[in-house]
């Protein structure tokens, strides 16, 4: 049984987590490389976890580094339709104690989970990073080490925020409203991509007293099995999230025919969201409630330039938005829209720096480049590169190489579309190519329409300007293009608490993590009405004779 808790208490006023620079000669610089090179050199088992405890099916899946794929990092166990069902039972079961648990212990546990990623584990969830997902030690920085805390930290005082917020009460009645946590378990499928959105899915609903199947992806089980260690070591009780990594149908299945579904937390393809919301709708019979789907999928993000732009700011806009960790974000930069006049001049700069760019090892920290995550990426991404070279209406510039010798490795590319409709200028790649299209810059207006038109999805985009009414212009034609905009910066690197994320259209349901309206989907209200003087007649004063 709780303690009494007479006191309304306030969560710690969040700040984002301070970026460490990596700089050379820094002690985080040295403390890194150490870490690197010892969890290079030690090969883990991954178990499933249900429970609070390790389950071991035999029925093994490996881990590799994208760079060096033959180098196996650790093996982890694939939970089976059986595994899967006893997470679910365990998740339900766990329901009661979890939901009796007050929300200011739940918020400590969460806290105490950022508190030991900043201050003692911060290296090992970069090297996890970096070694598994192919980031720089900059991207593994703010990915998985900042924004992950940052989620932890604003996420519970955005609970604080929602619990606070009550109706008023008229003479004589007291209201208010109880935020209840969902009747069953919430599905969590994270990416492969972001470490911090691969904690977050599953700690968002936990915070406001969910309990939680997670299936991470599994090109990138390794962070997650290290979170879960960190969320035991912070208190958290078995049975809340459970760890089930695996093949997508073996995990998927059962979850989503299970009548305990509750919710879905999803980040990742736009086609395996919308066969999951496929196969929930032809389930919706049987669940007890109806599942609250929260989903984040895929981009075809954009930079759009105006002739007042700044010719170096684009180029710059350019190259790291479409070329930081691989282009591998649901927001990176995958086609441009530049005018006639600025093309010359940004094409020389963008030549520029990508001269300088090196491509390899992200342990080796002077790379800025990696390889792509893995075989089915690569083949994906050399496919397209292929198409370009195979068919009219489009060029490769710039770059365009492939070698998966020995990492997945693909160049950074430029394509030059004389076809606005061309395959790379509206399907997602998720690599780093971006394809740029050159309009005449009377055709400003028009093309605003044409880069609104042409593409299914909605996730991120920017618009590089100096005249601002020609940004008012873009803000107008592109309001529903694009669920976080960018004015004359990359459409890349919301920060969690500035820049809530999320986008529509195909790119998913826009309830934007990092904020408190993701952490409502997580709830049920319940309003109560207290009369502290009930009447005790049916009669109203109207039906008196005058």
């Amino acid at each position: 049984m709780n303690l009494v808790n007479n006191a309304i208490i306030n969560v710690p006023e969040p700040t984002n987590e301070p970026i460490y620079s990596y700089a050379p000669g820094s002690p985080e610089r040295k403390a890194m490389q150490a870490a690197l090179k010892e969890m290079a050199a030690t090969k883990i088992e991954i178990p499933i976890i249900i429970g609070g405890k390790e389950v071991r099916t035999g029925n093994m899946g490996k881990v590799t580094m994208p760079h060096d794929h033959g180098h196996v990092l650790a093996e982890y166990h694939k939970a089976g339709p059986k595994e899967v069902q006893q997470a679910i039972d365990c998740a339900v079961a766990s329901q009661e104690m979890w939901r009796s648990i007050r929300w200011e212990e739940r918020a400590a546990i969460m806290l105490k989970v950022a508190e030991l990623i900043s201050k003692k584990y911060r290296y090992q969830i970069n090297a996890g990073a970096m070694l598994v997902g192919g980031k720089t030690v900059f991207q593994a920085e703010i990915d998985a080490v900042c924004e992950l805390i940052d989620f932890l930290r604003f996420n519970a005082k955005y609970a604080e925020e929602i619990y606070r917020n009550q109706p008023t009460s008229s003479e004589g009645v007291w209201n208010y409203v109880q935020y209840r946590p969902l009747e069953g378990f919430v599905f969590a499928v994270t990416p492969f991509n972001f470490t911090a959105i691969a904690g977050n899915l599953p700690t968002a609903p936990a915070m406001m007293g969910n309990t939680v199947v997670w299936k991470p992806a599994s090109a990138l089980v390794y962070t997650p099995y290290l979170l879960m260690q960190i969320f035991e070591e912070a208190g958290l009780p078995p049975g809340v999230i459970n760890f089930v990594p695996g093949s997508g149908s073996d995990v998927g299945n059962t979850a989503l025919a299970s009548e305990h579904l509750a919710g879905i937390h999803f980040t990742g393809s736009t086609r395996v969201f919308q066969s999951m919301w496929k196969t929930v709708g032809e389930n919706i019979t049987k669940y007890h409630a109806y599942p609250r789907i929260v989903g984040e999928t895929g981009g075809k993000d954009f930079i759009f330039v105006h002739s007042s732009a700044d010719a170096k700011q684009v180029a710059t806009g350019i190259v790291r938005g479409a070329f930081e960790f691989q282009g591998q974000k649901c927001s990176a930069a995958s086609r441009a829209f530049i005018p006639k006049s600025l093309w010359g001049d940004i094409e020389k700069e963008v030549r520029a720096q990508m001269s300088t760019i090196k491509m390899g090892d992200p342990t080796d920290f002077t790379n800025f480049v990696g390889a792509v995550i893995d075989k089915a990426a690569f083949d994906n991404i050399s496919s397209y590169l292929q198409y370009t070279r195979d068919n009219d209406g489009a060029e490769i510039l710039i770059g365009g190489g492939c070698d998966d010798s020995k990492g997945y490795f693909v160049e950074p590319t430029v394509i030059l579309a004389t076809d606005p409709h061309f395959k790379t200028m509206v399907e997602e790649i998720f690599g780093p190519v971006i394809s740029v299209y050159v309009y005449d810059d009377a055709d400003y207006e028009k093309t605003l329409r044409l880069c609104d038109e042409s593409s299914p999805y909605a996730l991120t985009g920017s618009i590089f300007a100096k005249d601002r009414l020609a940004v008012g212009t873009a803000m107008a034609a592109l309001e529903h293009s694009a669920g976080n905009f960018y004015i004359n910066d990359k459409p890349t690197g919301a920060v969690v608490g500035q820049q809530p994320f999320g986008g529509g259209r195909a790119s998913g349901t826009n309830d934007k993590a990092g904020s408190a309206a993701n952490l409502m989907r997580w709830v049920s209200m319940r309003t109560v009405k207290e009369t502290f003087l009930a009447p005790s007649t049916y009669e109203y004063p109207f039906l008196q004779k005058d």
